[in-house]
């Protein structure tokens, strides 16, 4: 059995009112049909596997949370408790949305690597502190085992921010749809890619990533860009050791996020994914969670779901 709670969270330093994180954090539950249990809804934790890992993930920008609870019950149900969350807040003037969190004042040329840019994650690391002293979760959890995982944007500050000097307790980060290519709005020159840190990454995307192949104007390609370009290029450039680049064929930007609500975000850039999304987002779980154990992803490479496999 999978459950969930739900908590909050401030963040410091954000004016009222974007300075509260909602958090879903998902873990496996031992259902024992007491009358608690039955009145409250609370289930408690099978604690058999435990510590356990966790996985902060860090969603697209009008991704709702609820895109990728299906992700997070696939994890849970292979003993890594998940956190998920939602965040409204006003990252650009006049402009509010659902946001992983992002501080550009730490991503332009000056001061990218300087200081953390996911303004959410020390909120969410803060939390995982107290619910590993009291609660459902107390004493099962493994903070020094933390794995950041991302879609699209939050893709992007997953890679960013996985960075063992400022999160010591984050040993990998893992992404879809996600780049380090840094706009030419904030300072960068054209076709810039940003070196990523010290955690292994593994990198996936889509060949029909009709969002990535857009947006590609924000990083000056002079039409060069492509669904899977900005990706390959982070994990050769940018990404260190014991790191994967994945692409599956024929897949698009929205993959990760099921269902996805169009009502929202930039879907209408997206191109149809042309193959078996199932069976695809069950490959992705099986490839995370190799990720997450340090098995051998090349296992897993051979798979006719897979377009292009590279590792370091």
């Amino acid at each position: 059995m999978i459950r969930a709670f739900y908590r909050s969270a401030k963040v410091e330093g954000t004016p009222s009112p974007y300075d509260t994180l909602t958090l879903k954090v998902y873990y496996r539950a031992i259902f024992g049909d007491t009358p608690e249990e039955r009145n409250t809804g609370t289930v408690p934790a099978d604690l058999t596997h435990a510590p356990f890992p966790i996985v902060i993930f860090l969603p697209g920008v009008n991704v709702g949370m609820e895109s990728y609870a299906w992700l997070a019950i696939e994890l849970a149900k292979r003993n890594n408790v998940v956190v998920l969350y939602s965040w409204i807040a006003e990252d650009f003037p006049g402009s509010v949305s659902i946001t992983p969190g992002m501080d550009l004042n730490f991503i332009k040329p000056d001061t990218y690597g300087t200081g953390p840019s996911a303004n959410a994650l020390p909120a969410i690391l803060d939390e995982l502190e107290r619910l590993d002293q009291s609660g459902l979760l107390a004493g099962s959890l493994d903070l020094n085992r933390i794995f950041l995982g991302g879609h699209s944007a939050g893709g992007t500050m997953a890679l960013l921010n996985a960075n063992r000097e400022w999160f010591p307790q984050v040993q990998g980060a893992f992404t879809y749809a996600a780049h380090s290519g840094a706009s030419t709005m904030l300072g960068f020159p054209p076709a810039t890619v940003l070196p990523l840190h010290d955690c292994p990454t593994l990198i996936m995307g889509g060949t029909r990533d009709g969002v990535i192949e857009a947006s590609s104007h924000r990083y000056a390609l002079d039409g060069k860009g492509t669904p899977t370009l900005l990706l390959e290029r982070t994990f050769h450039e940018g990404a260190k050791q014991d790191s994967a680049l994945v692409i599956f064929d024929g897949m698009n930007h929205f993959l990760a996020a099921h269902p996805h609500d169009d009502t929202t975000g930039r879907g209408f850039l997206e191109q149809a994914s042309a193959g078996n999304e199932t069976d695809t987002r069950q490959l992705m779980v099986n490839l995370i969670e190799a990720f997450i154990c340090k098995q051998d992803l090349k296992k897993l490479s051979n798979d006719p779901l897979i377009a292009k496999f590279e590792t370091k």
